[in-house]
């Protein structure tokens, strides 16, 4: 995501057109982290709504501190946990505050034989966090998937950040769990001849 300074700049001014062109820049990465988040497109519409009302009211607090897309990735986490919140009340869901898997999208290969197992696992590797329960996909897709700090998703959620970390932990071996349950035979025997001749899984 690469926001120019002059359009950050415009939106602190309050200039209409440039926050337009701050969404039209950033529309696409806040859904996506949205839905990651939320897990239902509805939800996500409505955090990203949310997301922009926000941003209007608090941009001009906005210091560069951090690059802008950290800043707006907080905002938008922090606008999707209390929609969850809210969500978990409604429906009874998991709730949020109870107590080396990373890189997983790898680079573009100039292979085409690459790049479709790459897509390949990234449809894998997002059915299987939209299958986790609320608080675990929440932590696993702000830790692994957009780098935020243990402590800064303990402060997101609620939680410790020890609380986090072993939440992390538990999502990510449920996702290990459904991963090699859903691999091709080809790729589980694979697998197991390396446990087999004690290499590391």
């Amino acid at each position: 995501m690469d926001v120019p300074t002059e359009v950050i700049e415009g939106c602190q001014q309050g200039r209409p057109e440039a926050f337009e062109q701050l969404i039209r820049l950033t529309q696409r990465e806040v859904y996506s982290l949205a839905l990651r988040l939320t897990g239902n497109p509805d939800d996500a519409a409505e955090v990203a709504q949310e997301t922009y009302l926000r941003l209007l009211r608090s941009i001009k607090s906005f210091r560069g501190e951090a690059k802008f897309s950290t800043w707006l990735y907080r905002v938008t986490s922090s606008v999707a946990i209390t929609s969850l919140r809210k969500r978990a009340r409604r429906r009874h869901e998991v709730p949020l505050g109870d107590e080396e898997w990373q890189d997983w999208q790898a680079p573009a290969s100039g292979d085409p034989g690459a790049e479709l197992d790459r897509r390949q696992l990234a449809e894998r590797l997002d059915s299987a966090l939209l299958s986790l329960p609320t608080g675990y996909r929440a932590v696993v897709v702000m830790r692994d998937v957009y780098g935020f700090s243990l402590e800064e998703v303990g402060n997101q959620l609620g939680i410790s950040e020890g609380a986090a970390k072993v939440r992390l932990h538990r999502a990510r071996q449920k996702l290990k769990e459904m991963l090699v349950d859903e691999a091709p035979p080809s790729s589980r025997a694979a697998e197991n001849g390396r446990r087999d001749s004690g290499g590391v899984s």
